[in-house]
């Protein structure tokens, strides 16, 4: 794994992306690497290398994450805040102790790491921390998004969430048909998490790499995800499912052939 240590001028982007006003990432890059990850589309102004061979880290983000900023601040959207490194060099942490505890903070990670920082978010006047749940298991999960924590660790970090009386929601995501259990997923965390939020596979932004390892080793899903009429099919499958279970969901976001459609409750 590359580690660029760099120096930012600003730690705050305005965001584009509804209801966020800023986008925090003290890390650029993902040791991760999942294969369907969206961010890939940095790689294009970063020539370290393919994505998840590399971490960009901004060395000086707690200093730069002293400014006064107000909003809703999402952390992180190009990097995954808990990724391995994060372990030894605590760059999240010491940024999360700088940052005016006064905004409205937006966590999302896939690692239980996060649980280390609990005595941090509860300095947070408004805080709520994710994790990204999608129950990738066996040759799913070796295949698609082999370096991340397991489920289990991640469930179980939602639980803990809940019980330090931390705000916690399940990302669910990407959704992909006859991959994903849904149903599975919400009738194992809906007792510990307070919203969902589900969001369908971007198949487009996910590459064409990504497109090719679907369709050569999870031909149905790829049909599906090909295919109008069945794509659709899925979609109103999804929809009776959360609906039935009787859950709280905060947004559904679908991408289907360069539009963005989402509902949010």
């Amino acid at each position: 794994m590359k580690v660029i240590k760099t120096k930012a001028k600003t730690i705050y982007t305005k965001s584009r992306i509804p209801g966020v006003d800023y986008a925090v990432n003290q890390y650029v890059g993902c040791q991760f690497a999942c294969q369907y990850c969206y961010a890939k589309f940095i790689c294009k102004w970063r020539s370290y290398g393919e994505w998840g061979t590399w971490v960009e880290v901004k060395t000086n983000a707690p200093e730069l994450a002293r400014k006064r900023v107000y909003g809703r601040v999402a952390m992180s959207t190009i990097s995954d805040p808990y990724q391995p490194i994060e372990r030894e060099l605590k760059l999240t942490r010491r940024t999360l102790e700088m940052m005016n505890k006064r905004n409205k903070l937006s966590i999302l990670t896939k690692s239980p790491l996060v649980i280390r920082d609990t005595d941090l978010f509860k300095l947070f006047n408004e805080i709520e921390v994710g994790l990204t749940i999608n129950s990738f298991e066996g040759k799913e999960k070796q295949l698609i998004e082999p370096f991340t924590p397991s489920q289990k660790l991640r469930i179980d970090a939602l639980k803990n969430l809940k019980e330090e009386g931390v705000k916690n929601y399940a990302f669910v995501s990407p959704i992909i048909p006859g991959i994903t259990d849904l149903e599975g997923i919400i009738r194992e965390t809906r007792d510990i998490v307070d919203y969902y939020f589900f969001e369908m596979l971007n198949l487009k932004a996910a590459g064409q790499k990504f497109q090719e390892l679907l369709r050569e080793n999870f031909s149905e899903s790829y049909e599906v995800m090909n295919n109008d009429d069945k794509f659709w099919r899925f979609i109103r499958e999804v929809m009776a499912l959360i609906k039935r279970l009787n859950i709280r969901v905060e947004g559904i976001e679908v991408h289907r052939r360069g539009w963005k459609l989402m509902e949010v409750k």
